[in-house]
């Protein structure tokens, strides 16, 4: 019998375990993009991700994560939205209250705008983490527990603090070529059940051989 994938569909995968989500059957936000098999743990409601973790998210910029990501409880994205002006006496935002300050929303615009937020594949957030507006994190990174990460994190970037930053990288420059060249995460599902043993503890050279042949082929 041929080995069978997870099923990306599956909101809850885990039987027993409603804590567990998986995200890309969860989010409804067209702001929001979550690649396959990307998965959130909460034992409070991990299916009010989309309003308890993103917050300020008003657009037009995105959330976007890739596929196999493993993100712990707490973990909270704040978006552009949360941008104040600083440039006055105060940082009050008068106009969103309504009223006449309404008259004055033009105070508004061209607040700070960092753009997407954009998270690779094979990323480990750890519990209680917060990602600040525009960063990007890498392939392959690690951020520690209670980490708040205000800058980009590099491909395979272990990252903790407040604000957070680099500890080491889990390979040399030459190993994580090869690995970003390698890109599991991008094989056909079938092709990664049947290497799930390499791809969680083989070396980079069984990785290599595990390869399908040809160029990797995008998952959804």
């Amino acid at each position: 019998m041929s080995p069978v994938p997870a099923d990306p569909t599956v909101l809850h995968p885990m039987p027993g375990q409603p804590r567990v989500v998986q995200l890309k059957p969860l989010v409804t936000s067209a702001l929001i993009e979550v690649g396959a098999y990307s998965y959130y743990d909460d034992p409070d409601d991990a299916t009010a991700f989309e309003t308890r973790n993103v917050l300020y998210h008003y657009g037009p910029e995105k959330l976007v994560i890739g596929r196999f990501c493993a993100l712990g409880t707490g973990v909270r994205f704040i978006m552009n939205g949360a941008n104040h002006r600083m440039d006055g006496p105060s940082t009050f935002p008068f106009p969103t209250l309504g009223g006449s300050w309404a008259d004055h929303f033009d105070l508004l615009t061209g607040l700070p705008v960092r753009g997407d937020t954009v998270v690779g594949h094979d990323v480990w957030f750890g519990y209680r983490v917060t990602v600040m507006p525009g960063v990007r994190i890498g392939n392959g990174a690690i951020i520690a527990a209670g980490a708040v990460v205000t800058a980009d994190v590099p491909d395979y970037g272990i990252v903790g603090g407040n604000p957070a930053k680099l500890i080491r990288t889990r390979y040399d420059d030459a190993d994580i070529a090869r690995l970003l060249a390698v890109a599991w995460w991008d094989w056909p599902a079938e092709h990664i059940t049947e290497h799930v043993r390499t791809i969680m503890s083989g070396s980079i050279d069984e990785l290599e051989a595990a390869a399908p042949e040809g160029s990797a082929q995008p998952g959804s």
